[in-house]
């Protein structure tokens, strides 16, 4: 694998207890993935239960133990709207979170029937502090899924379709498993990187040869993000994927670290 000296970022990882490469809630664990796949900072985000302060408190165990290594993430969620804003509040007033992870999925509908209003205050949260907002951008239960998408036109069949982007010209929105992620062909998600000036992909889940070197052709390599959803899936081999591929050593190097320092200007 190919020696390349520069910080290394994990932009998608959780805590909790779902994960399969068997770290759950051990960050011992946690900390030898790490080390092995040369990972110097995970940025942290627990999103498995229904009530988001438990969550982020969880996280916060993690960062407060190893604060050089975890950096938090909140996560909230629309489906209680009150303790929505007060702990968007609590995370980036009082734990120093980075930025928002959301999960739509957990709403079991697709968008067009579950009202998308109903994240908008959380997005205004968002917008008038220039907050960074993760989220999947495919799959039935999905905001920012392609049919709904932050920058494109609307579909014909969608009366309730609203731009995300105009709407929150502020929010800087990351879309999960697109920066070389399943299904390489070209669509909305890279088509919004490309044309679209706050829209960043993460990489998390690359499973097809040639992946990077796709996305980094089609829009080159100042917003895609290494990203490896540990621990649903191993830090080792996500950062092989980008360090092993055929792009050159300055594209990982802002792959790997020096984009997302740049997007959310932290000091490492």
């Amino acid at each position: 694998m190919a020696d390349i000296d520069t910080p290394i970022i994990d932009f998608h990882c959780h805590s909790g207890r779902w994960g399969r490469p068997n770290h759950d809630d051990d960050i011992d664990r946690y900390l030898h993935t790490m080390d092995a796949a040369g990972v110097d900072k995970s940025m942290l985000n627990c999103i498995w239960f229904g009530d988001a302060r438990r969550c982020n408190d969880v996280v916060q165990s993690f960062v407060s133990r190893h604060p050089d290594r975890f950096i938090p993430v909140a996560f909230v969620t629309p489906h209680y709207p009150d303790e929505a804003m007060e702990e968007l509040d609590r995370c980036f007033g009082e734990l120093g979170t980075k930025f928002l992870k959301i999960y739509p999925n957990y709403f079991g509908n697709n968008t067009d029937n579950y009202p998308p209003e109903q994240f908008f205050p959380i997005f205004e949260w968002c917008d008038e502090r220039g907050i960074a907002v993760m989220s999947h951008a495919y799959g039935p239960y999905n905001v920012l899924r392609q049919d709904f998408h932050i920058g494109l036109s609307a579909p014909r069949d969608n009366p309730n379709y609203v731009n995300l982007l105009d709407r929150f010209p502020n929010v800087k929105w990351v879309i999960a498993h697109k920066g070389g992620g399943p299904g390489q062909i070209p669509d909305a998600s890279l088509e919004a990187c490309r044309d679209l000036p706050n829209v960043w992909l993460e990489t998390a889940g690359s499973s097809a040869a040639g992946a990077f070197e796709y996305v980094v052709d089609t829009v080159g390599d100042d917003r895609v993000i290494y990203g490896s959803d540990v621990s649903l899936f191993d830090q080792r081999y996500e950062v092989a994927r980008v360090a092993t591929s055929d792009i050159p050593d300055e594209s990982k190097k802002k792959i790997l670290g020096l984009n997302a320092i740049k997007l959310l200007d932290l000091e490492v």
